[in-house]
């Protein structure tokens, strides 16, 4: 019984080893970019996959941000997905000038938008985000907070990074650009 464990442990391992060493590999081999925000949002490009955007029509989207981080030196997994986002349809062949989005963070994901001097002051560490805003920024994404959310946090609204828009509300955000023709991606 020990011996099965044994082998089975060293079964796992090796393949854990394979695994990483694969994907090490693949992002060696440029399987995994950032074309447009660089160093977020990774992507692997499929030239002949289905259901591609149209470089010839425009997109609005707003992404409803409510998750925290998984941990407060980690950038939020939600504001990189926006990033996924950007990267995805760039290199579809869709111009960023017909891309309109909005991120608008709320709930958990709220601290995302202060500012370094404060998020050190709550976590300790300066915030993972805000290199990400300024290349989402960059790329014509507003990145917006819901004052309501920041209020419910005891944060003022003067601790909120320079690159953020601050929105009356999340609800309001995503039912007025929902009623502008954005659609809506929560994450």
């Amino acid at each position: 019984m020990m011996r099965f464990r044994m082998n089975t442990l060293a079964t796992l391992l090796l393949l854990s080893a394979s695994v990483a060493a694969h994907a090490a590999d693949a992002d060696a081999q440029g399987f995994w970019t950032t074309p447009t925000i660089h160093g977020y949002g990774r992507i692997h490009y499929v030239a002949d996959s289905a259901f591609k955007p149209n470089p010839k029509h425009s997109y609005k989207i707003v992404f409803s941000l409510t998750q925290a981080s998984k941990a407060p030196d980690a950038v939020n997994a939600a504001l990189d997905h926006v990033a996924r986002t950007v990267n995805l349809y760039v290199a579809a062949g869709v111009p960023l000038s017909h891309l309109k989005i909005v991120a608008v963070a709320y709930g958990g994901a709220t601290p995302l938008a202060l500012d370094d001097a404060h998020y050190r002051l709550k976590f300790g560490t300066p915030n993972p985000n805000l290199p990400l805003i300024a290349e989402l920024k960059e790329a014509g994404v507003t990145v917006s907070v819901c004052a309501q959310a920041v209020a419910e946090h005891g944060f003022n609204y003067d601790w909120l990074a320079n690159d953020i828009t601050l929105a009356l509300s999340g609800l309001t955000t995503v039912t007025t650009l929902e009623a502008d023709g954005y659609v809506l991606m929560p994450l």
